[in-house]
């Protein structure tokens, strides 16, 4: 037999209604699949939130919240006035003194203020001198509260139609929260006045000098409901951006600035040309826009084309340490692959003859586990910086936790040096077959003997779970820039004076710093700092001034604990492999 359908009271909810509803649909062997859709229908619970919301509109209505009257205040002066008429008893005086209390007083006018104000929303009229040719459109009045941010959308004129459309909404911003405006709606009036007439650039001054309530008049897209999704894709900008300074900008005031090294979110990518993005950090929660990488490559390459830009080229950083063996050795290094001597901000495409410029790398966040190998650690330093000394301070202290990779030489032993202490001592011919195997990090020549960091001294401090230092030519990046070492780099930046003078002022007797700097020698330990971080910036995660062994020392420190401890951002393919 069928199960008789439950009786309902007047009193039942629409939701609940929907729910015995729901409970009678059994689906039978003739109409299974109709009941079936009926069923998942009725489920659905964004229909049971929207039965809700009906209800309490309904409550609403068969209440009618009005005020029992409009003049309390009045009333109960009049009250007081035939209180202070009679003889009064213990409650009547009470009453009375209630009664001509200020507070009370102004708690009663504060209620007629409110109960003589109508707080049922308001929705503007439509006018009624619509345009002929919008009879059969749909018309969208849309009232947008601008404060002094920007309405967080862009305009265009259709090549096609002529009309004033929503370029793009930028994501955040006030007209996206407000979920009232879509890419494509066409603009009819911005506070009663008809734009259509009117250029972008003068209707996008309108609506940003526009504060308070904005009235807009839009013709909604015929699209799809966009159903976009924020990005979780995040990149280190490799360049410095100012949106003010771009000609190509669809609009200054909606561009992202942004510095090299930033971390940005990229929120949308439905444009080619032009993304959507916010700084990591940022307190800002309107997205703003940035060039893509496929435009901004393509400016750049034409840029180098048509000789406006040029190329920075190699440079070789000077000397990083004072006169000492392996200081002096550092001056002789010369990488083994060809292909290092071309910049890393742009590779030169044979097949091609294009150029092709990093401006974007893609980053994630990456947590050292205790159970992974350590981080490589790679300092690297302008001229001046004595990072071989800075280094060998920190391993000493805690030579536990951290090392250094041990050298190759072809030099003789000396009689209180040991193998695999000081250096591997190997011949000249082992030396010359590991640099035709590409075993070296870089390599060099110094009085006749070769000298050179191996990669696998590296794996082998790592591989005792050790953090390894390594101060390295910055060229050799390149090579250490893998999924294997995911390489922490610190570019230690020592602290130059303005002249020689304030250096003369600056030297403290126990600050290492023996012997005269010349002007020029400043000169040139400027010209390092420029060009080391003019070619290598884009690879330091972190810079150090020294300015005092010590106290350099002790930052150093912070540093390689703050990173066992805290995640950093890495590039994608060093964790997606």
């Amino acid at each position: 037999m069928r199960e008789a359908m439950p009786v309902l009271s007047p009193s039942t909810g629409l939701h609940e209604m929907l729910a015995l509803l729901t409970s009678q649909l059994h689906p039978g062997a003739n109409h299974k699949e109709d009941l079936v859709f009926l069923r998942e229908v009725f489920s659905e619970r964004s229909l049971g939130y929207l039965m809700r919301i009906h209800e309490r509109l309904r409550q609403y209505e068969q209440q009618s919240p009005t005020p029992m009257l409009h003049s309390a205040a009045c009333l109960a002066e009049d009250v007081a006035e035939e209180l202070q008429n009679g003889s009064l008893e213990g409650d009547e005086k009470e009453l009375l003194m209630l009664l001509t209390t200020p507070h009370v007083k102004a708690v009663l006018t504060v209620h007629d203020t409110v109960a003589q104000k109508n707080f049922d929303p308001v929705l503007p009229p439509l006018p009624d001198d619509l345009d002929d040719e919008l009879e059969e459109e749909s018309v969208k009045i849309v009232r947008l509260v601008k404060s002094k941010e920007p309405l967080g959308a862009t305009i265009r004129r259709d090549d096609v139609t002529g009309a004033v459309v929503v370029a793009r909404i930028m994501r955040g911003g006030a007209a996206d929260r407000s979920g009232l405006v879509h890419v494509g709606d066409e603009l009819r009036e911005v506070n009663g006045n008809l734009i259509t007439h009117k250029r972008p650039d003068e209707i996008s001054q309108i609506l940003s000098q526009s504060q308070g309530s904005i009235t807009l008049k839009i013709i909604p897209a015929i699209k799809e409901e966009d159903k976009h999704k924020e990005s979780t894709v995040y990149l280190r900008a490799l360049f410095d951006y100012t949106p003010f300074e771009d000609k190509a900008t669809p609009c200054q005031e909606a561009g992202l600035p942004f510095m090299r090294g930033d971390i940005l979110q990229v929120v949308s990518q439905d444009d080619p040309t032009w993304w959507q993005a916010k700084r990591v950090g940022d307190s800002n929660l309107r997205a703003g826009l940035i060039p893509s990488k496929h435009f901004q490559q393509r400016r750049l390459t034409h840029k180098l084309k048509s000789g406006t830009s040029q190329s920075p080229k190699s440079s070789r950083v000077q000397s990083y340490d004072q006169p000492c063996e392996k200081a002096s050795l550092r001056r002789s290094f010369r990488l083994s692959r060809k292909d290092r001597d071309s910049s890393p901000e742009v590779s030169q495409s044979t097949e091609s003859g294009e150029s092709k410029f990093f401006v974007y790398e893609e980053v994630t966040l990456y947590q050292q586990k205790p159970s992974v190998k350590p981080r490589l650690v790679v300092l690297i330093g302008s001229l001046g910086a004595r990072i071989n000394e800075l280094k060998q301070r920190v391993i000493a202290e805690n030579p536990h936790q951290y090392g250094i990779a041990v050298p190759h030489t072809t030099r003789p032993r000396k009689s209180h040096e040991k193998e695999g202490v000081e250096y591997h001592f190997i011949s000249k011919q082992a030396f010359e077959a590991d640099i035709q195997s590409n075993k070296f990090i870089e390599y060099g020549e110094y009085k006749e003997n070769q000298y050179g960091t191996s990669l696998e001294s590296v794996r082998s401090v790592l591989a005792r779970n050790k953090m390894c230092l390594v101060d390295i030519q910055p060229e050799a990046l390149k090579i250490l820039r893998t999924a294997e070492f995911k390489p922490y780099v610190i570019f230690v930046k020592p602290l130059i004076p303005e002249s020689q003078h304030q250096c003369s002022i600056a030297k403290s007797p126990t600050g290492g710093d023996n012997g005269h700097i010349t002007e020029e020698e400043l000169k040139e330990m400027r010209h390092s700092a420029e060009q080391l971080e003019l070619h290598y910036g884009h690879f330091v995660d972190k810079v150090l001034v020294k300015e005092d062994p010590t106290i350099a020392c002790a930052e150093l420190r912070t540093i390689l604990e703050l990173l066992e401890r805290e995640p950093q951002w890495v590039p994608v393919s060093w964790v997606r492999t």
